[in-house]
């Protein structure tokens, strides 16, 4: 591939020319739930009430960066032993990994969920039984591993999704169904959603697997605005998902997302699968990028730059292609066969597509600012972000910082400065 020089490529704004820009705390107000434990064995207990002692109980936990993860999954853990259970943790991550047993185990040690940490064996084998059929016709995968226990339950976190709205989103109905489904039955869900849309699909196998296997059901994390968690439920398989629909809403009300509508360029310093399956918050870059979904009308949001990805994503950049730039050096870190992987996995090609790729980051906010449509950098409505899972701090713009919004501090001016062509905000 033959890279563009800096030198054969126009000249980049000035750095006198860039807008200066304000760091800002945005605090909506938000609920907590301080005994994390405490409420997680509580909540753990209701869902094993008829069960046998001694019973083996596969829980599957995910690839997200869910803030209290670790400490729930070790508490619900705990308390399944401490009752005369056998616990085994199971991938719930359909194809998230590399669609492999050891980056499925890996997905879960950057998230601090190992052996150790858990006190009980990972079962991380990809391979699925058919247990039933949709309604549409096709065969409802199930992970083996978790089909050889004689109960299976869930944890995770309910929240909207990144790619389809409806009564269940992100949450317990579509781990069990797409995530304890792996590869096979991830791509098979997401192909019939494109044709049936994924609540009717995720409802359909969710029945076929709840009459096929003994579910318990599982526990539901809600989280505020800053991540931290709102509610743990314990929710048996008989709520669900009716529960989780009501579960969702409050999630909703909590969503993290910008104060602003309309913003001319966003700046977003990494991308990753723990922060989102997306890399970053569909929700808070206003792109879904989905065949067959309307995208979102707030927040409309002209370009987005794309800085680096996290360390925990081993270089799954799925996602990126939600971004109009980036720089080469993002580009070299990518690992091309995990995100084609998870794109052909759920038919969401766009969002793998790279973007411009400049050769530093002078370039690509020089082509940001210069592409929005004014001759005036100063006019442009800038946003700059650590990532979409941290919102309560970021920087903008003088043109934004010139405007009054609720919840939103302004902390003293930054100047954007380059150092051997990498942007900072300085002092």
């Amino acid at each position: 591939m033959n890279r563009p020089s800096v030198e054969a490529l126009p000249d980049p704004l000035e750095q006198s020319e860039f807008p200066p820009f304000t760091a800002v705390r945005y605090e909506p107000p938000a609920p907590r739930e301080d005994a994390v434990e405490a409420t997680t064995r509580r909540e753990t207990s209701e869902l094993v009430d008829e069960l046998p002692s001694g019973a083996t109980i596969a829980v599957g936990l995910g690839s997200r960066g869910i803030h209290d993860i670790e400490s729930i999954a070790r508490t619900a853990i705990d308390a399944f032993d401490e009752q005369g259970f056998d616990p085994v943790v199971v991938p719930a991550m359909g194809s998230h990994g590399g669609a492999t047993a050891e980056g499925q185990r890996r997905t879960l040690a950057a998230l601090s969920l190992t052996e150790e940490t858990l006190g009980c064996p990972i079962d991380a084998r990809m391979e699925t039984e058919t247990v039933g059929q949709t309604s549409f016709g096709e065969p409802v995968y199930f992970s083996t591993a978790a089909l050889e226990a004689d109960a299976i339950t869930v944890i995770n976190r309910v929240k909207p999704h990144t790619n389809f709205a409806g009564e269940i989103e992100s949450g317990l109905c579509k781990m069990l169904t797409i995530g304890l489904g792996k590869r096979n039955g991830a791509q098979s869900i997401h192909e019939q959603a494109l044709v049936h849309g994924y609540v009717p699909v995720i409802e359909d196998a969710f029945g076929e697997i709840c009459e096929t296997v003994r579910f318990l059901g599982g526990i539901a994390i809600v989280e505020n605005f800053y991540d931290r968690t709102a509610a743990i439920e314990g929710i048996t398989a008989g709520n669900l998902p009716h529960r989780e629909s009501e579960l969702l809403i409050r999630a909703q009300q909590h969503l993290p997302t910008l104060p602003y509508d309309t913003v001319d360029v966003l700046i977003v310093d990494r991308i990753g699968k723990d922060i989102s399956g997306t890399g970053m918050d569909t929700n808070v870059v206003g792109r879904y990028q989905v065949l067959n979904t309307d995208e979102p009308e707030t927040p409309a949001i002209k370009r987005i730059v794309v800085r680096g990805l996290t360390e925990e994503t081993h270089g799954n950049g799925h996602g990126i292609g939600l971004a109009d730039i980036t720089t080469t050096d993002v580009i070299d870190e990518l690992d091309l066969e995990q995100m084609y992987t998870n794109a052909l996995t759920s038919n969401s090609l766009k969002r793998s597509k790279l973007p411009v790729a400049m050769p530093n980051e002078q370039l690509a906010l020089s082509t940001a600012f210069s592409t929005v449509g004014t001759s005036d950098p100063e006019s442009v409505r800038a946003v700059w972000l650590r990532d979409t899972g941290h919102l309560s701090s970021f920087a903008v713009s003088e043109a934004l910082a010139n405007e009054s919004y609720d919840h939103v501090d302004h902390k003293g001016q930054r100047q954007l400065v380059f150092r051997d062509g990498k942007a900072a905000l300085a002092p």
